[in-house]
């Protein structure tokens, strides 16, 4: 079990729609050093205060390649861990759709395709291989938290009349740039 951030990290702010760290691909991390560690302990602890189950560098302003996450999978197993330039290697299985959320459009949740099965790799904050399978909700977790990293949120998997549904409740949350005064 992952036990960064548990004692260390500091929590930042969660950047939400409209800022444009989240729509911009992430770059690939090349220095694993303290760093990194800080940044991955940060993140935890953001996650942890936001009450999250997975988190992207770019949700709290940076551009890097990095996901954490503590999230159960369908039978009850916790999942809890880091992963440094993610790659979804696996989406299969079959496709359900449930509620999805994300600490980066707060209050809003949609019904989402994601695919029953998910395989991301890529290395831990020290350079070492990963390898994380996920099915159900982790599958979704981790599917969602790579997707960030691409500069994509869980609504543009959406289709049809549910995304005009997203589309027309992100333009009138209160946090949407449309609402911001100047």
């Amino acid at each position: 079990m992952d036990t960064l951030g548990k004692e260390r990290g500091i929590a930042r702010p969660i950047r939400v729609l409209g800022d444009p760290v989240l729509r911009t691909e992430c770059d690939p991390v090349r220095s694993f050093d303290a760093n990194l560690m800080r940044l991955i302990e940060d993140m935890f602890v953001s996650m942890e205060a936001a009450e999250g189950v997975g988190l992207a560098a770019n949700q709290i302003g940076v551009s890097q390649r990095v996901f954490v996450y503590d999230c159960e999978d369908d039978e009850g197993r916790r999942h809890v861990g880091h992963v440094v330039n993610p790659v979804l290697v696996v989406e299969d299985g079959e496709t359900t759709v449930a509620e999805e959320g994300c600490l980066s459009l707060p209050g809003l949740h949609f019904p989402t395709p994601r695919a029953g099965h998910a395989i991301v790799e890529g290395v831990d904050m020290n350079g070492a291989p990963l390898r994380i399978e996920g099915t159900g909700y982790f599958a979704r977790c981790l599917q969602h938290e790579t997707y960030h990293l691409g500069g994509k949120v869980y609504t543009d998997v959406l289709s049809g009349d549910t995304r005009k549904e997203a589309l027309r409740a992100i333009r009138s949350a209160q946090w949407s740039p449309a609402n911001q005064s100047s």
